[in-house]
């Protein structure tokens, strides 16, 4: 493979996605529906809703990454049908292009599957379409689950992730809010992990395409230790406060991936990087890069 299209790749995971692939020396085309102030990759301005668009641009590539989607739980619950234009339809689009051109690709979807919020139930529906395209039509698109994904370009808003709010509040010297009981446990892993993953997934001759790869450490975490973890690195005296679990949402659930479903995909010595170590890169780039001044 020369050239990998990658689908939302001006986003959160995409900008380390493109990182990965540029460091093994391959080209980038980006497939985005925003135009960013500045580009060195390929660009093609295109939605994944858009099934010519998408079928185009994935026969000019030699492989493509579907990261586009609209995330959200509570954000989306009273309008369920943009999540489920993009996240659902658009996956239908890239998968048939991937039939289509005969074109290895990759999936992204989400360890929360079984919770009954717009993300899941789209990226969990888009991954058994996956495992059916790859049994009856022979496709070979690969399926990995994220799990709780942080670090650095992560925004904190409209969408209201773990790490961004944990750090923005931590950084202002107020108190962190945690839905709920903050007993979750949360599978969290470092962005730049999951980029490695999502390559793999891609261009690895070991890669199976009958089975769900679980981006995940393994290691639990309680959103409680994780708003501990964020207020003793930036030395925030303010704690936390608890407030009503949000809609879309299981109080005390149990996020969790099987490293061991990525054997094939990693080196012996890979070693995840670890909480502490990756909180440290994440809240040092929010310090340098972000307004987190105000909410």
């Amino acid at each position: 493979m020369k050239k990998i299209l990658i689908t939302g790749a001006n986003g959160f995971i995409g900008t380390h996605v493109k990182k990965e692939l540029k460091k093994r020396g391959y080209g980038i085309i980006v497939y985005d529906r925003h135009i960013p102030e500045k580009f060195d990759e390929d660009f093609w301005l295109g939605d994944v809703r858009d099934r010519n668009s998408l079928s185009e641009a994935i026969a000019l590539s030699d492989g493509a990454i579907n990261l586009a989607g609209i995330l959200g739980t509570s954000e989306t619950v009273d309008n369920p049908f943009p999540s489920a234009e993009t996240n659902l339809m658009g996956g239908l689009n890239f998968l048939e292009a991937c039939r289509q051109h005969k074109k290895r690709g990759v999936q992204i979807t989400v360890g929360n599957h079984y919770m009954n919020n717009t993300y899941s139930i789209t990226r969990s529906a888009i991954e058994r379409f996956a495992l059916m395209y790859n049994k009856e039509h022979g496709t070979k698109v690969a399926i990995v689950r994220g799990l709780s994904v942080y670090g650095e370009h992560q925004k904190h808003k409209p969408v209201r992730k773990i790490a961004p709010n944990f750090i923005c509040k931590a950084l202002r010297g107020e108190a962190i809010t945690v839905f709920g009981s903050g007993n979750n446990i949360q599978d969290q892993i470092y962005v730049g992990d999951i980029a490695y993953i999502l390559v793999e997934a891609l261009l690895n001759e070991n890669t199976k395409f009958d089975k769900i790869y679980e981006a995940g450490t393994g290691v639990k975490t309680s959103v409680n230790d994780i708003a501990n973890l964020v207020n003793r690195l930036t030395d925030n005296q303010a704690g936390t406060e608890h407030i009503e679990m949000r809609a879309g949402e299981i109080d005390e659930s149990i996020v969790l991936g099987n490293p061991e479903t990525l054997k094939e995909l990693l080196p012996n010595d890979f070693k995840f990087t670890d909480l502490e170590t990756g909180y440290r890169k994440t809240i040092a780039w929010y310090k340098e890069n972000y307004t987190w001044q105000k909410d």
